[in-house]
């Protein structure tokens, strides 16, 4: 883990812009108008990975921009992460105005993408779970509620996505992640936005929507199936239909067995120039 004299350092002593090297300054006028002086938009990955929801980011990643991740990532410059979770929480907001009529009543839940355990030992901190926290007490700020839940986990050890194409990189996490135990429950009621600091190939965001939407579903079957044995050992009227092989109870005004309602959405800080919606040609 860091100490906390290098926080403490962090915080008290000169430094460099993470993202230019500019003096006597943590994050340059110049840098943070990179991360945070364009409109977030829709990006979409080529070729797109089944399963990805509407991803939504801040800024492409390049120059400034992927130094200040970086910086914040590997080299645990913290104080960072505000400007990092600002950036992420416009990424969030434009994804919510954009579904606009589509759900748009309740909590905002931030799901971060969990990062493998071997990574979080080296680097001494989850960054992704850090920019999370930032980005819902920064939309809690400006009067949107938002919590952080960390459900997702990792059931199987991954590689290194470093070097590998999309194709590897769908194979390499296909299955790797699931939602931990009770934690779909946290879920319930809410906004759900997944969160990342960057998507390149969309391979990790498709995976943890995989893994939430099998999340919901469990939940769906285990409601049903409960009030279907309350039914039976009350002798209420049986108003639950098979569907699927699923028991779904109450027609009407069941919860959609294959997708999380309102529909799931995704969020990141940066994402590759030409996958903004905007440079296609």
């Amino acid at each position: 883990m860091r100490g906390w004299w290098r926080d403490l350092t962090d915080l008290v002593l000169p430094t460099d812009c993470a993202g230019c090297g500019a003096p006597r300054t943590t994050l340059c006028a110049r840098c943070r108008t990179a991360l945070a002086g364009s409109a977030p938009r829709r990006v979409r990955p080529q070729p797109e990975p089944p399963g990805l929801p509407a991803v939504y980011a801040s800024a492409a990643y390049a120059e400034a921009v992927r130094a200040l991740l970086l910086a914040h990532k590997e080299r645990g410059a913290l104080t960072l992460t505000g400007a990092l979770g600002a950036a992420l929480a416009r990424a969030v907001r434009a994804g919510l105005d954009a579904a606009a009529g589509a759900g748009t009543s309740g909590t905002v839940v931030l799901v971060p993408v969990p990062s493998a355990r071997w990574a979080v030992r080296a680097r001494g901190h989850d960054p992704v779970r850090r920019m999370a926290l930032a980005a819902a007490g920064e939309l809690r700020r400006t009067g949107t509620p938002a919590r952080v839940a960390a459900v997702l986990r990792q059931r199987r050890p991954v590689a290194d996505q470093a070097g590998l194409d999309a194709r590897r990189r769908l194979a390499n996490l296909a299955g790797a992640l699931e939602v931990a135990a009770g934690g779909d429950r946290l879920l319930a009621g809410g906004r759900v936005v997944l969160v990342d600091d960057l998507v390149t190939t969309g391979a990790s965001l498709a995976e943890a929507a995989r893994a939430l939407r099998i999340g919901e579903r469990r939940v769906v079957y285990e409601n049903a199936t409960r009030e279907v044995r309350e039914e039976r050992s009350t002798g209420g009227p049986q108003k639950a239909k098979r569907e699927n092989g699923k028991w779904v109870h109450g027609a009407a005004k069941k919860t959609p067995v294959n997708a999380l309602d309102p529909p799931l959405r995704a969020a990141v800080i940066a994402a590759p120039v030409d996958s903004f919606e905007i440079n296609r040609n």
